[in-house]
């Protein structure tokens, strides 16, 4: 299911239309060959019942909403709070002050200064982070059960004792994180069309701005209005707190009333009238910007999550753009091949929705025509109405990843979530079941009674056109006031030391059983009872070193080929058998390894198993389709070329590898246009028979199911699977690429940030043991209180995130630092990371303070850290490509409590040299090549356009 976020930073992620994406295509049936025997999937209302968060609730007197849900599976508890103020409160003028503040409540509280971050790290928190949207403010941690009353602490804290911490300084160093966080969003191709369309569509009512405010608004804040912004929504009264996983409700009601209990209740936040508002005719909006690509954005105001056309318009957005058979994707992209991506869904919101549909138009196709055949296949369906049998795929496809998002307690997406957003916005915390419930239920005629009754109103059309964007508006300085008496300090706490945390016992990682198939692959099993779930990797020792030298993106469009028919099934009977299913098929790769997998509900596993045979061992590679293929793969490198994140991930491989390494095969990114115009099917053909092979294979499988049944049904599907021909080889030498120490700016001019990537190749062996390399740099590059980030975000405030780290591939290990910063500090950034690393790999090293955080966080997040069969799955590999013991993570506790100051030291500085990185800056070059000269490396500088070629760079 393809889906919209909307997020702060004003970018829509469907837009990333990069070729790392599957890409849909319709391809002819080949009649010789028979379709396999499908598996009757398990009706969608049994997998529903297989869904459910039981809680107990209780209400403190000062109005705190608790909600607390048992999960034994692990000794971990997620606290989640929720706090009814979003920035549809926000008042003219004010704009993204929700968000701001949910920034500076991560800089301390009176009874526990300082970031936040430090002693949920020392406490071994896992998934601890706080998101604003237009209607609620969240704050969450997944914490050790040792450590929950330390997390409640902190957590009241900031609810009851928050404003004497707030100083000036404070507010400026937040106002300035968060100008570079939206900076950082806007900075992205089609940034800013998120903004046109609140403004043009909701305008007229509270969610008629962005979430992250306006640079004008966020520079008039001042002290005594973030104060009493928080006296007017932060109260008790106004939050929920989920407590979710190794608590029950007997355990959690004396802990919460002796850490929240003395708060007293604040104001309510007023719920803000909404009326959905209607066009009165259909307006169409034109914005130029930096992309490869027209994209075609229509709109409609749609009523909120409780309204009872709610999953009615959901089904109908599905089955219009979001499934994979969607009725746009076969128009459109498979037919008509007019258009490289189509989407459609609804973003449900507390009290009103936006319906949304687009397209982004195939380079030299007329937008007038792909347009016009957006309203055709819209009015078509509007009027005929979707089959039964779509419904159901868009209600077993939900149901199916609402499942598997319920492995985990907290988090972005896990059940504290669930409950806390139903209980908020519905009244109900178990609202998630009853959109499912009703999901299953719908009729086809619900579904278009609705949507006519929604979406024959006018539309709003923004289309964002490749162009030179407007002048941005940038931040201003905020001018200091007088002085008024002493500078105000913040307030000391009353409430005494923080909690002491009892002992954390070690990690029981999953035991891993190995056996072979009757054809010599290799199965890794891990048993996981969470959820009905079976999650399989088909591990190829491949990668891009694999890709032919000659023909770079071979491997990419082999693999985006795979999912677009077999040679029974063409990609759209592919995708709606699959979505039958709830099951996922997907692929990808990493430099060394290529990979297929497929994940699905249990009771659908062997269904799910037939397809994914089918798609790994008979992909048809229709000649007819691979030609729109390769143009929506073209068209995603086209956009690759706008994006800071591609230009400098083309570059920086060209820099640490030699022309001759297969890792300067990563500098194509998703490829070199002009060679993947000459691609054959022959060429896809021969790579996958050389390096999709059972003798190349290796799967790696986390289930509820047992060992015996996976591996029949593994030998029923793969048992019987042969090698043809020759294997394929990779070629590595000892010898490395010289690197010059310099800068080299791409041009990418009206851009607000920079994008800063400086690296070095380490002499690192990855298969050695890498902790104290690793650990040494949590202290100096690895997550948030690492030196580079506190630095450039905290300190400066002249980035929204910043940080450094290994990459341990199997024949070379490169260390890059990367930092989008604000442009006009671009140079001033390059120095402080330099003076960073410079102090760190010399006279400032590792102090005994970090190696005790670095060691207790890295030690007692271990439960957390695993807690889902994702992460399960994801270290099998990892420990398996770097030939670690299985039982590695059962170990490291251990060996992590061995650590030493001095063998961090002598770790790092035997891995970095601090006058050996290469640094990679995108960046408007008119503003920021001036900033360069006083740094004392040699410039260069590169027009974007030039790294479409492969070329390596010089040294």
């Amino acid at each position: 299911m393809k889906s919209f976020r909307m997020l702060c930073g004003a970018s829509i992620c469907a837009l990333a239309i990069g070729a790392a994406a599957p890409v849909f295509a319709q391809q002819a049936p080949v009649a010789a060959a028979a379709a396999p025997a499908q598996a009757k999937p398990v009706p969608v209302a049994e997998l529903v019942k297989k869904i459910d968060i039981p809680y107990e609730g209780f209400t403190l007197p000062n109005g705190l909403r608790v909600l607390v849900h048992t999960d034994r599976k692990a000794p971990i508890v997620a606290v989640s709070t929720w706090y009814d103020v979003g920035s549809k409160h926000e008042p003219a003028g004010k704009t993204g002050f929700a968000h701001l503040f949910e920034h500076l409540m991560f800089n301390g509280s009176e009874n526990a200064p300082g970031d936040f971050f430090e002693p949920l790290k020392q406490v071994g928190a896992t998934d601890f982070n706080g998101t604003t949207s237009f209607d609620r403010t969240n704050y969450f941690e997944t914490v050790p059960r040792p450590a929950l009353d330390r997390a409640l602490f902190l957590e009241s804290d900031r609810m009851g004792y928050l404003l004497g911490a707030i100083t000036q300084d404070v507010l400026d160093e937040q106002r300035g994180v968060v100008q570079n966080e939206k900076r950082q969003g806007d900075n992205q191709p089609y940034g800013l069309v998120f903004y046109k369309v609140l403004e043009e569509l909701l305008g007229t009512t509270p969610y008629g701005h962005n979430v992250i405010g306006s640079m004008a608004d966020l520079d008039a804040a001042s002290l005594d209005d973030v104060k009493n912004w928080f006296r007017a929504h932060y109260g008790p009264n106004n939050a929920i707190l989920v407590l979710a996983g190794d608590v029950d409700v007997k355990e959690a009601r004396p802990l919460v009333e002796k850490y929240f209990g003395a708060i007293p209740a604040g104001p309510k936040s007023v719920l803000p009238k909404v009326t959905v508002p209607t066009l009165a005719a259909p307006k169409t909006v034109t914005i130029k910007d930096s992309v490869a690509a027209t994209l075609i954005l229509r709109s409609w105001a749609v009523p909120g999550l409780n309204d009872k056309d709610a999953t009615a318009l959901n089904v109908f957005a599905s089955v219009l753009g979001g499934l994979a058979s969607s009725r746009l994707d076969n128009e459109l992209v498979r037919k008509d091949k007019t258009a490289v991506q189509v989407s459609s869904n609804v973003q449900s919101l507390a009290q009103i929705g936006i319906f949304m549909v687009q397209a982004v138009v195939k380079p030299g196709v007329d937008p007038a025509v792909v347009s016009k055949r957006l309203d055709e296949v819209l009015a078509d369906l509007l009027k005929n109405g979707p089959t039964a049998d779509e419904v159901k795929r868009v209600a077993t496809t939900n149901v199916s990843g609402r499942i598997a998002g319920l492995e985990s307690v907290g988090g972005f997406g896990g059940k504290a979530v669930a409950l806390a957003s139903g209980e908020l916005y519905s009244g109900d915390p178990l609202h998630f079941r009853k959109e499912l419930e009703a999901m299953a239920r719908v009729t086809p005629a619900e579904v278009t009674a609705a949507a006519n009754k929604w979406l024959n109103r006018p539309a709003l059309t923004v289309m964002v056109v490749p162009g030179q964007r407007e002048a941005y508006q940038e931040a201003t300085a905020v001018a200091a006031k007088p002085a008024e008496g002493p500078k105000a300090e913040p307030v000391k706490g009353t409430r005494g030391a923080l909690p002491a945390v009892a002992p954390i016992g070690d990690l029981v990682f999953p035991k891993v059983e190995r056996t072979r198939l009757s054809n010599g692959i290799e199965l890794a099993y891990a048993y996981r009872n969470a959820v009905p779930v079976t999650q399989i990797e088909m591990s190829f020792d491949a990668g891009v070193a694999a890709d032919p030298a000659g023909k770079l993106g071979t491997q990419r469009l082999t693999l985006n080929m795979m999912d677009e028919g077999t040679t029974s099934l063409d990609s759209t009977a592919l995708a709606e058998a699959r979505e039958r299913l709830g099951a996922t098929i997907g692929s990808g790769s990493s430099a060394d390894r290529t990979y297929l997998g497929v994940d699905a509900p249990s009771p659908n596993l062997a269904g799910a198993l037939d397809l994914f045979a089918d798609v790994v061992e008979r992909p048809a590679f229709a000649p007819a389709e691979i030609e729109r293929v390769r143009g929506q793969m073209l068209a995603g490198i086209a956009q690759e070329l706008t994006s800071p994140t591609g230009l400098s991930g083309r570059m920086v491989p060209r820099v640490l590898y030699g022309a001759g390494s297969p890792y300067a095969k990563l500098g194509a990114g998703s490829g070199d246009p002009a060679v993947v115009k000459t691609i054959t099917r022959d060429d896809l053909v021969a790579w996958h028979n050389a390096w999709i092979r059972p003798d190349k294979a290796k799967i790696f499988v986390v289930s509820d199911r047992p060992l015996a049944e996976i591996k029949a049904a593994l030998e029923a599907r793969f048992g019987g699977w042969k090698s043809e021909g020759a294997a394929g080889t990779k070629a590595f030498t000892a010898s490395t690429q010289a690197m010059t120490p310099r800068i080299i700016l791409i041009d990418r001019p009206n851009s607000p940030q920079s994008q800063i990537v400086a690296a070095q190749l380490t002499g690192v062996d990855p298969f050695s043991d890498t902790l104290a390399v690793a650990t040494a740099n949590q202290a100096l590059g690895s997550g948030f209180l690492s030196r580079i980030n506190m630095d450039l975000r905290e300190a400066k405030h002249w980035s929204y995130g910043a940080g450094g780290g290994y990459s341990f591939l199997e024949h070379a290990v490169p260390y890059t630092i990367s930092a989008p910063v604000q442009a006009d500090r671009t140079g001033d950034s390059i120095k402080a990371i330099q003076q960073q690393v410079r102090d760190f790999l010399t006279s400032k090293g590792v102090t005994p303070e970090e190696l005790t955080r670095e060691v207790n966080g890295s030690t007692r997040e271990l439960p957390g850290r695993f807690e889902t069969s994702d992460a399960v799955l994801s270290a099998m590999q990892q420990n398996d490509l770097r030939r670690r013991p299985d039982d590695y993570f059962s170990t490291i506790a251990q060996k992590y409590r061995t650590l030493t100051v001095p063998q961090l030291d002598a770790a790092a500085r035997a891995a970095l040299d601090p006058n050996k990185f290469v640094f990679v800056v995108v960046g408007d070059a008119a503003k920021v090549r001036p900033q360069l000269d006083s740094i004392g490396l040699p410039v260069e500088v590169v027009p974007a356009a030039s790294l479409a070629s492969t070329k390596p760079a010089a040294n």
